[in-house]
């Protein structure tokens, strides 16, 4: 994949609207998940959700812990931490919220933000220096689904990977 098309991918996937993340992530070439369940795990009734923990892709662990150091830093509600997870230009694409772009404004931006999460992946891929995580993520480790996201990736020259990304929306609770 040349450089060119590499960026075209990371822009597109970052594109990709929310509700169509199945579908989107099927015509990318993306792994479904462990069991080909995807459109369960965009449920958020509790027989899916118990589906869902079932269903869970594993990542590789250098995907893992972009996961696993987001989640501490909005536990910790550390926008610092938070922002040095984002390439110097990585934006923030948050459900109702206008688009955040840089290191300083994701920090300024989750100043207040934080709390209980739990991340889980769907799927996920890497090409070179650029890769997706399409995942779910939950308030308390066993309850139902609050949300989904897409982190488009980048790295330099075998660097850590940094979030170029990160695009969510919550799931309306059901009634």
């Amino acid at each position: 994949m040349t450089r060119s098309s590499r960026t075209a991918f990371v822009v597109a996937l970052a594109a990709v609207p929310a509700i169509g993340l199945a579908a989107a992530g099927a015509a990318c070439g993306a792994p479904r998940n462990n069991r080909g369940e995807t459109d369960a795990m965009l449920s958020s009734s509790p027989a899916a959700d118990a589906a869902n923990r079932a269903a869970v892709e594993s990542l590789p662990p250098e995907l893992d812990r972009v996961l696993r150091d987001y989640e501490r830093a909005w536990r910790a509600k550390d926008a610092r931490a938070l922002a040095d997870l984002f390439a110097e230009d990585g934006f923030v694409l948050s459900d109702g919220s206008p688009p955040v772009r840089g290191r300083e404004a994701i920090s300024k931006a989750y100043s207040n933000a934080g709390g209980p999460l739990w991340l889980r992946s769907l799927g996920h891929a890497t090409d070179g220096d650029v890769g997706y995580i399409l995942g779910v993520y939950t308030h308390r480790p066993d309850g139902p689904l609050a949300g989904k996201f897409v982190l488009t990736l980048r790295r330099h020259e075998g660097g850590p990977w940094l979030i170029a990304a990160d695009m969510d929306n919550s799931i309306a609770p059901e009634k």
